[in-house]
């Protein structure tokens, strides 16, 4: 039997494998969403191998667990956690954007097996994560929701509204995780449109919140537990995590939003990331010049 110890060290190295297929699908495709995309590693590690209810033969099965990524620009890591968990082939992944392929620069409901709704207008997850846990509880199925949004879109009007809804409305089969890594595409959130009091505006709206590192599988397992746990509440985790964790010439930074690598940039982070010789040399023979 698999020990504790040995299930977060899988964990572990699943979220490193989401990042290294998120710099090499960037970097074949010229140019992509990193830095939201490698700080939810953990977060996407946990939620699908350890956490929600899933067939990946069957993922339309209707008894699943639903995922919403609100923050749709960091659909690279989804990709990626599609494919390691056999949703999608894993030789999708180098086609991202590509006209004709299903892995578009932000996830598209239809095209793509495992996408719950398409995203990428921000705000709008959360409302979406909201129809289907009612729909869960009124057509009495058990199935969980999960929304991961982003404090750059928390600026949104449109998330308060679905936050004020969901607690009114009690929906203790919703689980919303934000990506707290404190950076929106044009600056620090603090700046930009600070969120804090964080903790205690979710909780007057009804919420249960839970505080974690986002980047330690043994706090997110903790912390779905407690979701899971809460009887009569919505559950919001925050997560605080790094944006553009992995990739540390633009680690901590907003510059990281959206990048385009250098060879000498590509092979440095895959090197660090611990990828070997060979693979490093491929993912740069591969690479595009974006223009």
């Amino acid at each position: 039997m698999e020990s504790e110890m040995e299930k977060i060290r899988k964990l572990e190295e699943i979220a490193n494998r989401i990042r290294i297929h998120v710099v090499k699908m960037i970097g074949c495709s010229g140019i992509g969403h990193a830095g939201g995309a490698v700080s939810m590693a953990e977060i996407l590690s946990v939620l699908y191998f350890q956490e929600m209810r899933l067939d990946p033969l069957r993922p339309d099965w209707d008894d699943r667990d639903r995922f919403i990524l609100s923050k749709g620009h960091g659909c690279p890591a989804l990709y990626a956690t599609l494919a390691e968990a056999g949703i999608i082939p894993m030789d999708l992944l180098p086609t991202l954007h590509e006209t004709e392929s299903p892995l578009q620069m932000h996830p598209e409901l239809g095209i793509c097996p495992g996408i719950e709704m398409s995203t990428g207008a921000l705000g709008q997850g959360l409302s979406a994560g909201i129809g289907m846990a009612l729909g869960a509880q009124w057509k009495r199925k058990d199935f969980r929701v999960y929304v991961l949004i982003g404090d750059g879109e928390s600026a949104e009007g449109q998330v308060w509204e679905a936050a004020m809804f969901a607690g009114h409305r009690r929906l203790d089969n919703l689980t919303a995780i934000l990506d707290y890594n404190r950076f929106s595409l044009t600056g620090r959130v603090e700046k930009v449109m600070p969120l804090e009091p964080l903790s205690d505006k979710w909780t007057a709206f009804g919420w249960h919140v839970v505080r974690v590192d986002g980047h330690s599988v043994t706090g997110l397992i903790q912390a779905f537990r407690l979701a899971r746990e809460e009887k009569g509440r919505p559950t919001l985790i925050v997560a605080d995590t790094i944006k553009g964790r992995g990739i540390s010439y633009v680690e901590n930074t907003a510059s990281s939003h959206s990048i385009s690598m250098t060879a000498t940039e590509l092979a440095g982070t895959l090197r660090e990331l611990g990828c070997s010789p060979g693979e490093i040399e491929h993912a740069v023979s591969v690479r595009k010049e974006y223009r």
